[in-house]
């Protein structure tokens, strides 16, 4: 069996958050999917389960982090190519998005990232093969 990851992540407008990832060109799992969560899919093997804040609460005894005053994770995508990574910063911006700093340009790996609409931080990295 291989290996999955799901990043829970909690969202106030369920809606409005699926529309901003399809948006960026990724789909939704229907089969996980309802009026609670969305199971967006990122990867072969990679997906990012979007929870309403009281469907979230569910599964912790802690408080919700605030993503637009605190850092709680920081998700990173591997991109094909330096031209993705511009991409997806640039949909992410025109969604909503904002983004989080400078592209950061080390040779070997280019990287820039964007915040959602509930401030959860995506970061985007391009590795040069080979370097």
């Amino acid at each position: 069996m291989t290996t999955q990851i799901y990043v829970n992540l909690p969202v106030k407008d369920l809606k409005r958050s699926n529309s901003f990832f399809e948006s960026l060109g990724f789909q939704l799992n229907p089969k996980f999917s309802n009026d609670q969560a969305s199971c967006v899919i990122l990867g072969e093997n990679i997906f990012a389960m979007l929870l309403v804040e009281s469907f979230f609460k569910t599964f912790t005894n802690k408080s919700i982090c605030d993503a637009t005053k605190s850092t709680e994770i920081l998700v990173c995508l591997s991109c094909e190519s330096r031209s993705r990574v511009d991409e997806l910063v640039q949909k992410a911006i025109a969604a909503g998005g904002l983004t989080t700093r400078s592209p950061q340009d080390q040779g070997f790996m280019y990287g820039h990232g964007f915040e959602d609409l509930d401030g959860h931080i995506w970061e985007l990295i391009y590795i040069e093969p080979g370097k």
